[in-house]
């Protein structure tokens, strides 16, 4: 039988014309226009992981972490699973395709409505649930002989083995069971940097679902109204439209905007409260983070220069942003953390930032003057990022935040979260 060939992923990547507007896709496939292409995603998803493998150290990727095996599998099966450790995947070199572990009934599910992952490929495994069921009790010992076993068959058992998160007991085991294993997660991060075409329209469409989200922000923001009443909201627009996990919403008002607590209240809103809020959301896993300001009934000139310098600063950053430039000159638009009130760059972090999209939050590339400054890295083309800066009032409580997602394209960066945000927007102005 012949050996099916392992294409590089610009085989089945068709590059953008960048001159056309992004596809803002409905959810359904359709036989009249072409809209996400998921076969096509998988080969190029795996293909990426394939060439990021064969250009490193190691013989063969053990994933835990449920970004990379959606990455490698193009198989998910609930957001209950993110924090179990409860599934894994192993791709060794010059394999064709990943070897899957599932969770109890999901393997059996797999073999019959997953039909690009070979059926002897998909197995049901259990290390331990975080260590619900003791180590003492040989489930890992048991996998950990099994993987070894799987990597002296493919001729890689020499080789180390790239693991991206584990539990420590697990990594025991395998060592045990005579492996070297050695970060993986690097490995991963750099297949997933650029995006395919696929996973850009699928990034622009949950960018779409949170401007909606927006316009009902904008419509619900008032006096009366709790922080926690506008999450609500939001969490039901973005399940109803789609969504399959609303991550976060932060929600953050009046004296509660500066400093920045991430997260959200109960807190009634009040005539003259700035308040800000991030969408963290994905559509079909590819993730969100998009932050808008709004002022309630009335804005102080405090406020509204709070929000003109936030803006400013993100645009010029956003001005240097083009295939070949480096970091460190995008954060070059970045104020240092003096100038803003903070005593140090860490203390800062997260402010005046950038960090990649796709299947995680945090992807490559991270811009910040905690590290971009020292460790520059460059800009390619395909990469998608959210870039967000923060401004506090001298007021000494209010505050403002503004957050654009961008895809690099072949001369700069298109925008595609197109909620207005160039003024300071004010809700329930009457």
């Amino acid at each position: 039988m012949t050996e099916p060939r392992i294409v590089s992923a610009e085989d089945i990547n068709p590059r953008h014309n960048w001159g056309r507007a992004l596809p803002s896709l409905g959810i359904m496939g359709v036989d009249f226009e072409e809209r996400v292409d998921y076969r096509r995603l998988h080969t190029y998803r795996l293909s990426r992981a394939r060439m990021a493998l064969d250009n490193s150290e190691l013989g063969a990727l053990l994933v835990f972490d449920v970004n990379n095996i959606r990455y490698l599998t193009s198989t998910k099966i609930g957001e209950w699973e993110r924090d179990k450790l409860s599934r894994w995947a192993l791709l060794t070199r010059g394999s064709p395709d990943p070897i899957l572990w599932d969770f109890g009934s999901a393997a059996v599910h797999h073999k019959l409505y997953a039909p690009w992952l070979k059926p002897e490929n998909c197995k049901a495994g259990l290390v331990g649930l975080r260590g619900t069921v003791n180590p003492a009790f040989g489930l890992m010992k048991r996998h950990a002989e099994e993987i070894a076993a799987l990597l002296r068959e493919a001729g890689v058992a020499d080789m180390p083995l790239g693991v991206d998160i584990i539990e420590p007991p697990m990594m025991f085991e395998l060592e045990k069971a005579g492996l070297k294993v050695k970060d993986g997660q690097q490995v991963m991060l750099e297949a997933r940097e650029i995006k395919s075409i696929d996973e850009i329209a699928l990034l622009n469409r949950a960018a779409a679902m949170v401007d909606g989200a927006y316009d009902l922000i904008n419509e619900k923001l008032r006096p009366g109204v709790r922080e926690n009443d506008i999450v609500a909201e939001v969490n039901k627009f973005l399940y109803t439209h789609g969504s399959d996990d609303v991550e976060a919403i932060n929600a953050i008002s009046g004296e509660r905007c500066n400093p920045h607590p991430h997260n959200f209240t109960d807190r009634l809103i009040r005539p003259g409260d700035q308040a800000f809020f991030d969408i963290l959301q994905s559509f079909m896993g590819y993730r969100t983070c998009y932050y808008r300001t709004f002022n309630v009934v009335r804005a102080t000139d405090s406020q509204r220069d709070a929000y003109k310098k936030a803006r400013e600063w993100l645009d010029n950053a956003m001005a240097r942003i083009k295939p070949g430039a480096m970091t460190s000159q995008i954060c070059e638009a970045f104020p240092k953390a003096p100038e803003f009130g903070f005593p140090d760059e860490m203390s800062a972090f997260g402010l005046q930032f950038a960090h990649g999209l796709g299947l995680a939050l945090h992807e490559r590339p991270i811009i910040s003057r905690v590290v971009s400054m020292d460790h520059p890295t460059e800009i390619k083309e395909g990469m998608v990022f959210a870039i967000e800066t923060y401004c506090p009032a001298t007021d000494g409580y209010s505050g403002a935040r503004i957050e654009e997602e961008v895809v690099v394209t072949d001369k700069g960066c298109k925008v595609i979260s197109l909620f207005p945000a160039e003024e300071l927007p004010i809700s329930a102005k009457y």
